[in-house]
């Protein structure tokens, strides 16, 4: 976590301007206090791209550089019954074992970046006031609180009580920067910042923060913590008013980027080491740096098999050089399908530019669903009954189930797990159903692993617990 007050490689050079204009080409810049640097709304713009520039993550596979969202597969799916490592070695392998170290690299990797987004959002809120124009000021700072917001409600989930750094803190400021806070308060801010976000963004755009996205996000929390459902209900209906739409071909929705039922994107661009992304080149056999990882459970081939319809072909396949193996497809590097070896990629397969999705309308409609549920068994409602029906008429084109009279909490989560399948959503939503004992249990005992109930938080990275000096404690059981 950053401790120090200083605008170190903000701006990496990166973040290329895409065909929507999301970004304007920075100037690189290195070794510059936030106090002295920030004068206008132009160079506060370059703070607003290091926040999305830090989302990216840094392209190589040298743990502690903070890969942010690249490595967070890792922490999700390989937690859930969705994916597995191909060798069972290593620290990846303590993911889908359910044995994590509080020593594990890549949790303290992950924790490290999220902190440094968390960092680097409080700046441009910090320096706001040299914004004239109090249109773009505000939109600046919807931006700032939206990505600061992400950043917690994925730190929450994963960690549970943590620290709270709701501005620039000074180096010896460690009784904030140890002290963890309790989720309630978390949430609390983070639907404060969320909040803020929605009263100050449009749609403009898919890489950066819009309404749209603020609105998303905030209902999935409201869901997340059990209460407000009436108005995550109302938040997903405005949302299916604003002109998102399902795509026809499911297979569009990864490789035709930013379209209209993208919500909110991270963005890479290929053949650019500062902004491309390798997590999917990892996937692959003898592809990338540490391939293997991520590969598809046999028990998401069964759900998918029986559920997914047309959404099975373009979730995953047999890997074509092993074929006892399934790997991921949606996010093939690049749209390639590596040839009939399934690793001979045309372009560098670590240089690949497919955009992370973190919200798309999809998962907006079957957000729609649970909200109307609120915690039943089942609804009937019939605005509900349409949500769900819109999600299968597309993955069953030609043969669309009839319209359900009931839906069953557990038909949504299995939709929710064919629809979204090695998107990050799993094990948020085995958590948020309240299934995650019960199914991550049996998942284990059939399968040979070690979870228990402690394992549905990670550790605090035990670098952490070293510097705050007796000032953070640790989650139970690590």
């Amino acid at each position: 976590m950053r401790k120090i007050k200083f605008l170190a490689l903000l701006v990496l050079g990166g973040l290329v301007a895409s065909c929507e204009s999301d970004f304007l080409e920075p100037v690189p810049s290195s070794g510059i206090t936030a106090d002295s640097y920030y004068n206008d709304e132009q160079e506060l713009l370059t703070g607003i791209i290091g926040m999305y520039d830090a989302l990216q993550g840094v392209n190589d596979n040298n743990l502690r550089n903070n890969h942010a969202i690249q490595y967070e597969y890792y922490l999700t799916e390989m937690r859930s019954d969705n994916t597995r490592t191909k060798s069972q070695e290593g620290e990846a392998a303590q993911f889908e074992f359910y044995t994590v170290q509080a020593t594990n690299g890549i949790v303290a990797d992950y924790y490290a970046s999220f902190y440094n987004v968390i960092f680097r959002a409080n700046i441009i809120l910090a320096n706001l006031d040299v914004v004239s124009n109090a249109d773009t000021k505000k939109a600046y700072e919807g931006e700032a609180k939206f990505i600061r917001a992400y950043a917690y409600f994925n730190l929450v989930r994963l960690f549970g009580d943590i620290p709270k750094i709701d501005r620039i803190i000074q180096p010896l400021e460690t009784d904030i920067q140890f002290t963890r806070v309790a989720t309630s308060e978390i949430y609390d801010f983070i639907i404060s910042d969320l909040q803020t976000a929605v009263s100050g963004l449009d749609n403009t755009y898919k890489t950066r923060a819009s309404k749209a996205a603020a609105q998303a996000m905030l209902a999935k929390v409201y869901l997340t913590t059990g209460g407000n459902y009436a108005e995550a209900q109302l938040l997903c209906e405005d949302i299916m008013g604003q002109g998102f739409e399902l795509l026809d071909n499911f297979n569009d929705v990864f490789y035709n980027e930013r379209n209209n039922e993208i919500i909110f994107a991270i963005g890479y661009e290929s053949a650019l080491a500062s902004d491309s992304q390798n997590f999917s080149a990892e996937w692959m056999n003898g592809v990338g740096r540490t391939s293997g990882v991520n590969y598809v459970t046999n028990d998401v081939i069964t759900a998918l098999e029986a559920s997914g319809g047309d959404r099975t072909q373009y979730s995953y396949r047999v890997d074509p050089s092993q074929t006892t193996q399934n790997q991921v497809t949606k996010y093939l590097p690049n749209g390639e399908d590596g040839g009939d070896d399934g690793k001979t990629f045309v372009n560098d397969a670590t240089l690949a530019g497919n955009d992370w999705i973190v919200l798309r309308y999809a998962d907006v409609l079957l957000m729609h669903v649970e909200a109307i549920m609120a915690g039943a068994a089942e609804t009937s409602v019939a605005s509900a009954r349409a949500s769900f029906q819109e999600v299968q008429d597309r993955a069953f084109p030609d043969t669309a189930p009839n319209t359900k009279a009931i839906i069953t909490k557990d038909e949504l989560l299995l939709e929710r797990r064919v629809e979204l399948a090695f998107e990050n959503h799993r094990f948020f939503d085995l958590v948020r159903f309240g299934k995650a004992e019960q199914i991550l249990g049996d998942f284990s005992a059939a399968n040979g692993l070690n979870f228990t109930s402690s394992a549905l938080l990670l550790p605090i990275p035990q670098g952490e617990i070293n510097l705050g000096k007796g000032l953070m404690g640790q989650n139970p059981n690590y």
